[in-house]
């Protein structure tokens, strides 16, 4: 996977700062898809993203409903036009946000793509590094005992950076 011949995509540096099940996924593809064209890549969990890490809250993800102007992508799965609008304030009606998830992970159970956890362990299992951000974790009051007990390490933003520096290397914010 080349962006041109001279310079070819060698390391993706991925930062996930959204900690919604519909903010962790499109890091955790770009992070596999990276591992399978042999690219490394590292993934760096900061503020509400820390959300896929913490041991606690890592399974029980949740699709925002809430100002989520996108939501009409989902409106197929309910047999609607994708044209038809969610309306907003829909997203606050108890429940809502449970069955949005509910359908979100019936639709990916369908195309096999595998629960947070699991794919955290694809990607590490390939060689990708997952790192959690220190100012985030810091703020929130987290220890490392809190996370994942995969996670590679817990990072300043300079440190991330040091880590991803080198010709090649691409930072994607998700």
């Amino acid at each position: 996977m080349n962006t041109d011949d001279k310079h070819p995509v060698r390391k993706v540096l991925i930062i996930v700062s959204r900690g919604s099940l519909d903010g962790i996924y499109p890091a955790l593809i770009m992070a596999n898809g990276a591992r399978m064209e042999g690219i490394e890549a590292s993934l760096f969990f900061t503020f509400f993203g820390l959300n896929g890490l913490v041991k606690s809250t890592m399974d029980s993800l949740k699709v925002a409903t809430v100002g989520n102007s996108a939501l009409n992508m989902a409106m197929p799965m309910l047999g609607l036009p994708i044209t038809m609008p969610f309306p907003t304030v829909m997203g606050a009606i108890p429940g809502v946000s449970a069955f949005a998830t509910h359908l979100m992970n019936k639709e990916m159970e369908k195309l096999d793509i595998p629960p947070v956890r699991e794919f955290l362990e694809m990607i590490s299992d390939s060689g990708g590094k997952i790192f959690a951000c220190k100012l985030a974790m810091d703020m929130f009051k987290l220890k490392k005992d809190d996370l994942w007990e995969r996670v590679d390490d817990v990072l300043t933003v300079g440190q991330f950076y040091e880590h991803g520096a080198g010709a090649g290397s691409h930072i994607l914010f998700t």
